[in-house]
């Protein structure tokens, strides 16, 4: 497919050609839903712990004798049904950690790349480069490519004046190709894509993927060359 390159004011200075492995594919719907669900509970730090009957203060001695009150036997204040007991089948610290195969971790990321582009959600900049690290600046800029209520932007190479510039905002989040998120794609309105990042981009994302599998078939053989070897003549002129 084809993506138009502008400048920085939104000029169009020419036309590239997107690789349709990356940007053209059909979405794997499944597989997303599969990155999505590892990178959140990847994220979760699982530090939530609760006390159980054993764990809370207090609760040695027995509220009041076993028989004779008309109660029903108790042996601590600290059990579950009491007020300031502890806590039955409450979480505990663990991990949430899941794993993905590579493979479809590209794959997640070419389905939402290949849904952006065909949503007209992607722009693709010359050079992505401010002169002084203004968030201003930078406001202006995207304003100026169609995106004043944010974007994900992806450079070619780290620039540190356009990461002091959108570090205060939520909606503009500045990658280089290597961190660029799953979660970051599908949540931020826009994606500017630097033309050395695209590059960059299609380079990784293809390397799991093998040559096309259609072979060439030979040409036929002329007249000419049937009558040569022994090719394309009867089992009996063969022979002889």
């Amino acid at each position: 497919m084809k993506s138009n390159v502008v400048d920085l004011k939104g000029a169009v200075l020419r036309e590239i050609e997107l690789d349709d492995r990356v940007f053209g594919i059909e979405p794997n719907a499944a597989v997303v839903h599969q990155a999505v669900v590892t990178q959140q509970a990847n994220a979760r730090q699982g530090t939530h712990d609760t006390r159980t009957r054993g764990e809370v203060a207090g609760g040695g001695k027995k509220p009041y004798r076993q028989k004779g009150t008309g109660y029903a036997r108790q042996g601590s204040r600290r059990a579950p049904h009491y007020r300031g007991g502890g806590v039955v089948f409450g979480p505990h610290p663990r991990s949430y950690e899941k794993a993905l195969p590579k493979k479809m971790r590209r794959l997640a990321l070419r389905s939402v790349l290949s849904s952006r582009a065909a949503e007209s959600a992607l722009t693709v900049v010359d050079t992505f480069s401010l002169d002084t690290p203004k968030t201003k600046s930078l406001l202006e800029t995207l304003s100026a490519l169609g995106a004043p209520t944010g974007a994900l932007v992806v450079l070619g190479e780290r620039s540190d004046p356009v990461l002091r510039a959108a570090r205060n905002l939520d909606n503009v989040h500045v990658v280089t190709p290597n961190g660029l998120n799953l979660l970051d794609v599908l949540r931020l309105p826009k994606l500017i894509f630097a033309e050395a990042a695209i590059t960059e981009l299609t380079r990784t994302l293809t390397t799991d993927l093998g040559p096309s599998t259609r072979t060439p078939q030979p040409p036929a053989p002329s007249d000419g060359q049937r009558g040569q070897g022994g090719e394309g003549k009867s089992p009996r002129e063969a022979r002889a």
